[in-house]
């Protein structure tokens, strides 16, 4: 469903000769059971699908009224996921010409002809259709059309602008950030103020996130066509400026439970920490310009953002 979180799996093509599966392509009845479920979870975008959850999940958890009510939560999740898994495969159905040209997605199900297109296209928007609803049902109104916007924005907005501008990282921010506001919408019925600042923290941390994701991948990105930073950026050095520029910027948004009077002392440790190993990998990159700078930069963030969720959870139960 949302979209940062889908180029850590890359992104999209078709031409070059892919890893050894592509080769039974045409023929899926030969897959394993293995094989199958992995291209299963290929579609899903698996490891997304869960990072939306758990972000889904803490936003609920941070919205609700306590004792928090499992049912309720259940529910979100439950129709969350349906709309992330029909947002990803609908992303993969509309970039697999361009799949096919990346070495990290020429392999993807559809794009190596494992699976139909136009199949994966009905079911998905099956899939949409049914999370929405049950979000309309189940949660309530609001939750629905926050979903219902993250896969509009992120189908129709983020997923054509890669081909057209190097800002669409920046686009692609905001469905990737609405994901813990369906969470937090379903519990409490509203958006205030705590929930804004759950948001501006999410789109923030895709920024130098995805910025370094895209330095690592950008010969995929320019084979493919896709107008990412990196891809016109030789050196690396917008790059990692603009990376060191929203790690700082992420540190100063961290503290947004703090003026919000969601958190405390403990969280405003965690999140100082945080915020500077965050600070310190985007240095090093910006000095290094170096695969490794940015492999150290995705690596922190990949810790940053779980970590800082958890201590604001932490801090609101012992509030």
């Amino acid at each position: 469903m949302s979209r940062p979180f889908e180029q850590a799996d890359g992104a999209s093509g078709a031409g070059i000769s892919g890893p050894a599966r592509v080769g039974v392509s045409a023929l899926p009845g030969s897959l394993s059971l293995r094989e199958r479920l992995s291209d299963l979870a290929e579609l899903a975008k698996l490891r997304i699908s869960l990072l939306v959850l758990f972000v889904t999940g803490a936003g609920y958890c941070l919205g609700a009224p306590r004792p928090i009510g499992p049912a309720g939560l259940l529910h979100a999740l439950f129709g969350t996921a349906l709309v992330a898994v029909a947002a990803n495969i609908l992303n993969q159905v509309m970039e697999r010409r361009w799949d096919r040209l990346m070495r990290r997605t020429t392999d993807r199900p559809i794009a190596a002809g494992r699976v139909d297109a136009r199949a994966a296209a009905a079911v998905s928007v099956g899939l949409a259709g049914l999370g929405v609803a049950y979000l309309a049902l189940a949660a309530n109104l609001l939750a629905a059309a926050l979903a219902a916007t993250t896969l509009i924005l992120y189908l129709f907005a983020y997923t054509p602008l890669k081909r057209v501008t190097e800002h669409n990282t920046l686009v692609g921010a905001v469905p990737g950030a609405l994901p813990p506001l369906i969470g937090y919408a379903a519990a409490a019925g509203t958006i205030d103020e705590a929930a804004g600042w759950l948001f501006a923290i999410l789109f923030v941390w895709q920024i130098p996130h995805f910025y370094a994701i895209a330095w690592l991948y950008r010969e995929d990105y320019r084979r493919a066509g896709y107008r990412m930073l990196s891809a016109a950026d030789e050196t690396g050095s917008s790059t990692a400026r603009q990376t060191v520029a929203y790690s700082v910027a992420l540190l100063a948004v961290s503290f947004g439970p703090l003026v919000a009077g969601k958190a405390g002392p403990v969280f405003a440790v965690m999140a100082c920490a945080l915020g500077v190993m965050m600070f310190a990998a985007a240095a090093r990159f910006a000095i290094s310009l170096s695969r490794a700078g940015a492999r150290h930069v995705v690596l922190a963030s990949v810790i940053y953002l779980p970590a800082l969720i958890s201590a604001w959870l932490f801090a609101s139960y012992r509030g």
